[in-house]
């Protein structure tokens, strides 16, 4: 037994030491490699190591995705504390945790971004929310093809139609800041409680969850990321997209340097210059929108409605309208 609790009490004497050496300076002491985090998806993290292996970084940085809310919330609640040297994070959470925190570094190369952004961030792309179709399913049910998100609310699309929570996913924030901007809250919580009514069990976690699933059929309509859809029909599916009447909204997700005030700091701007300067040209193929002078998209991406929301994005904002859509199920 004492030799037991003996055991015990170096383990735990030897876990704290790891601890105190880690909180000393953010990461494991002794690495000097830059570690990033990011909320981006799999195509989007494959262009931003393609990028810095060919820039030739490989070997000199470790990148770890997390979810959107994970993220967040470790930018909140840690500021310059967090183990991340370079972030890529979507932009409203970035200017949050900077305005809590001041946690990230002035940028320190040009840009050429197309439109203005605070000093300390640049984004890395950008997603457009849309209706999409199945023309096949559609055409089986004997139902017209939508021009807006209140036509998804109809009885006849009563368990047909899928969309992306909020809860879980900034995709489904595209749908809800849609929904408010056009019908401000009151009538939009009616607007969202008719819609939530006819999705029923088809509320994805994901934001790719609609477009798989009307793809697969199992509903005839979705909301959720443009460019998907317009990949889909591309390829021959029998996928089709419609820009709402309520507007195409948009989401940015940016890249910021930790201020650590350290030689990690500056390999990590580095590192962030060659993704804005590098990865971007295989960042624009899979979520075609300009960001960048020189930039181009094809007509077929370009969105008919493209709208920004009324008021500044923010967490805020957005555990707001988070509560609205909870209230309206």
């Amino acid at each position: 037994m004492f030799k037991t609790m003996k055991g015990m009490l170096l383990t735990l004497l030897a876990a704290s030491l790891v601890l105190t050496m880690v909180g000393c300076s953010g990461k494991a002491a002794g690495s000097d490699k830059v570690v990033i985090y990011t909320n981006g998806d799999e195509e989007a993290v494959k262009s931003m190591e393609t990028s810095l292996n060919n820039g030739g970084f490989e070997g000199q940085y470790v990148l770890q995705s997390l979810g959107t809310s994970e993220l967040g919330g470790k930018l909140i609640a840690e500021g310059n504390k967090i183990e991340a040297d370079l972030v890529t994070m979507s932009s409203y959470f970035i200017e949050s945790a900077q305005s809590k925190h001041s946690m990230f570094k002035d940028l320190t190369f040009e840009t050429n971004a197309i439109n203005d952004y605070p000093a300390y961030y640049t984004p890395v792309l950008a997603n457009t929310g849309a209706i999409f179709v199945n023309t096949e399913v559609l055409k089986e049910k004997g139902l017209q093809t939508p021009a807006s998100i209140t036509d998804l609310t109809k009885p006849e699309f009563k368990g047909l139609v899928s969309i992306p929570n909020i809860m879980d996913s900034s995709t489904g924030w595209l749908l809800v800041q849609a929904i408010l901007n056009q019908y401000g809250e009151e009538a939009g919580r009616g607007v969202l409680k008719d819609l939530i009514a006819n999705v029923g069990p088809h509320l994805e976690s994901s934001g790719s969850g609609p477009i798989k699933k009307v793809q697969a059929g199992e509903v005839a309509v979705g909301f959720g990321l443009r460019h998907q859809a317009v990949v889909a029909k591309e390829s021959g599916a029998p996928i089709d997209y419609i820009d709402p009447a309520e507007g195409n909204f948009s989401l940015t997700e940016s890249v910021a340097v930790v201020d650590k005030e350290s030689e990690t700091t500056d390999l990590a701007m580095k590192m962030a210059e060659t993704i804005i300067k590098d990865a971007r040209k295989e960042l624009i193929q899979n979520y075609p929108v300009a960001l960048y002078e020189g930039e181009t998209v094809s007509d077929m991406n370009k969105p008919a409605h493209a709208m920004t929301f009324e008021k500044p994005l923010t967490v805020e904002l957005l555990e707001l309208h988070q509560q609205i859509f909870n209230s309206a199920k």
